[in-house]
């Protein structure tokens, strides 16, 4: 499992012409299963996503297509971890995933 950290390097002005793109490329990754939860960090300085995924390269793959980052207007930070404890409703997307 891993935390992805966006950290925006540009207004939210642009970030915002380039959010439709974003959410297209979120939804592609909802719907391969690699992503698990996400949303904007508080304040609004960039996001963060829970990801799912049999490597750190392949999260790596996949956050290159971020328009954010492909326009270089946010860079990120991956953290991977391996969770020991979590509620019931988590485990299924932990199965498989030692």
């Amino acid at each position: 499992m891993f935390i992805v950290d966006i950290t925006y390097k540009v207004s939210t002005n642009l970030i915002d012409q380039h959010m439709e793109a974003h959410i297209a490329f979120l939804e592609k990754y909802y719907q391969s299963g690699n992503f698990i939860a996400s949303g904007r960090k508080k304040p609004r300085t960039g996001g963060i996503i829970l990801a799912n995924a049999d490597s750190r390269k392949t999260i790596e793959q996949i956050m290159a297509e971020d328009p954010f980052y492909v326009n270089k207007l946010a860079e990120w930070n991956i953290i991977e971890f391996k969770p020991t404890k979590s509620v019931k409703a988590f485990t299924t997307l932990l199965d498989g995933n030692e």
